[in-house]
């Protein structure tokens, strides 16, 4: 099979895990502080790919709390047996490790089965007898020398009694000496070996991928010479691809291998959408894996395709691409809009929040909404638009309403701190409304349309008048939302906000659209 689209997930998505069952696959990723947890993708071909879901999607699933935007759901892995699809992950400060269920990939799953073990990114192998294994990512028995001194360790899982059982074993520490973070581990058995796949180094610009190997699924295991099997850190922080790791393996009908992996595509040094999704080509020489052999990195086969998706809105129905954080919210979905109350909680804290995100996609991108915004909102009371990577990084339209006008204010903050303001004032009669009558909005409301536009690096919004769209400020610098100056594990997310600034509210506001696009002028 020839690789035509590479990335094959774009945007945050990251800590891909595949499995195979009959002529389809399925994938998953990882979430953080996002709400509905872990989507879940189906593709008879492996380069594209449907979201058929949300695996955590129940508040009795998943708890986050007030976690930062990297702690939460990390590193899911998806496997099957005799019937039945098994997931496990961890939800770093809010459960540990769990197992759930389902006999179908759209769902439902079923609550968690809290498993008593330490440590991170877990995985799962079964054996041709239908012995289960447990397989994780812990800080070395005895204590580490050091911050990532990590060990491998696996462990028997009874399915029926969903817990571990026996004796825990490390099985290994890592290829080079003073290994940092091995982590992200999968077992594969072929031709009488059990093969020790996973990531080393960090997930940051030395990002890499390992494979061990041995006789025994216990150990001991050998590393494979041509350790690490796969990694960009030789190519240099301006190569189109970085931080190359964290892998799965997955078989084809036909007897061919590939691996997704996660990656990400900087611009200028500066990484917006977070870790993507991207494919592989393996093949096997001499018993180890070789992963795009005669080229040795990823390559990019992005299209100039053009995407609009538009969101309107059912009933009880919630798009699987729509994130919310930490929790559903106080969001209800009726036939033609989203209702999102208003709740005391700010973007800039780590509280339950009135915010709906798409994941950035694209370097250059729009995002559109139209609302309907209560007359008698609260100077202190908001809407609009936010595009933030975590609570301490993002930038912010909001809508006020004072009297008789309209003010639009923009805010920017960098590592918590508000870096950039400004307001514009518009009175309310110079406001129209897309695609409907002004008859047909009710009097004690007004419909704001607003607009995000991304260009590369930098940020502008705009509102729609009686006279055509108006700027909202100028251009305004997003390199404080990239990877590289913000951290963390996630990427950047866009969509409506509101908000009753840290007082309680009865108000709500309707979103009547909302509209995500790759094509800006």
């Amino acid at each position: 099979m020839i690789i035509h689209k590479n990335p094959i997930l774009e945007g945050f998505y990251p800590d891909p895990s595949i499995c195979k069952v009959e002529d389809r696959y399925y994938m998953v990723n990882s979430t953080f502080a996002f709400y509905p947890g872990i989507p879940i993708w189906c593709s008879r071909d492996l380069q594209n790919w449907e979201q058929i879901g949300n695996v955590l999607e129940r508040p009795s699933q998943l708890q986050l709390g007030e976690c930062a935007h990297s702690q939460g759901i990390y590193a899911p892995t998806i496997r099957y047996h005799e019937g039945v699809f098994y997931l496990v992950t961890t939800n770093v400060g809010g459960g540990g490790n769990f197992l759930v269920t389902a006999e179908c990939p759209e769902g439902p799953w079923s609550d968690p089965y809290v498993l008593d073990a330490d440590g991170i990114d877990p995985s799962l192998f079964f054996e041709e007898d239908g012995t289960c294994y447990y397989i994780g990512t812990r800080e070395r028995t005895g204590g580490g020398a050091y911050f990532g001194d990590n060990e491998i360790w696996i462990q028997k899982l009874n399915l029926e009694q969903k817990c571990l059982e026996g004796e825990s074993v490390p099985i290994w520490y890592g290829f080079m000496e003073h290994s940092v973070w091995p982590e992200g581990p999968h077992i594969y058995k072929k031709d009488g070996w059990y093969y020790l796949l996973y990531a080393e180094s960090g997930t940051e610009q030395h990002h890499c991928i390992a494979v061990a190997r041995s006789r025994m699924i216990e150990g001991p295991y050998e590393g494979c010479p041509d350790n690490p099997i796969f990694t960009h850190r030789h190519l240099g922080k301006k190569y189109p691809v970085t931080c190359v790791g964290h892998g799965d393996l997955v078989e084809d009908e036909r007897g061919d291998w590939y691996m997704v992996l996660l990656a990400c595509r900087p611009e200028d040094g500066y990484t917006l959408k977070g870790r993507e999704t991207f494919l592989a080509k393996v093949e096997w020489e001499d018993g180890w894996p070789v992963v795009n052999p005669g080229v040795g990195h990823l390559e990019l086969s992005e299209t100039d395709m053009s995407v609009k998706k538009q969101y309107r809105f059912q009933r009880d129905y919630f798009h699987p691409e729509l994130l919310r954080l930490r929790g559903p919210g106080k969001i209800q979905m009726l036939d033609g809009c989203m209702r999102m109350c208003l709740v005391p909680g700010t973007l800039s804290e780590r509280k339950e929040t009135a915010f709906v995100a798409l994941r950035q996609q694209h370097d250059r991108f729009y995002v559109e909404t139209v609302m309907e915004i209560p007359i008698d909102l609260e100077p202190y009371e908001c809407a609009g638009l936010a595009y933030l990577q975590n609570e301490e990084n993002q930038i912010r339209l909001e809508a006020h309403l004072k009297k008789d006008q309209l003010c639009l204010k923009i805010l920017s903050f960098q590592a918590g701190e508000e870096k950039y303001a400004k307001e514009l004032e518009l009175p309310l009669e110079s406001i129209t409304e897309e695609d409907k009558n002004e008859s047909a909005v009710p009097k004690d409301k007004i419909s704001v349309c607003l607009r995000m536009e991304v260009k590369h690096l930098q940020i502008s919004f705009e509102v729609k008048t009686k006279a055509g769209w108006r700027k909202a400020g100028g251009y305004i610098d997003a390199r404080h939302l990239s990877t590289e100056s913000a951290g963390g594990f996630t990427g950047c997310v866009a969509g409506v906000y509101a908000s009753s600034n840290k007082r309680e509210s009865s108000r709500y506001v309707d979103v009547l659209q909302l509209e995500y696009g790759n094509r800006v002028v």
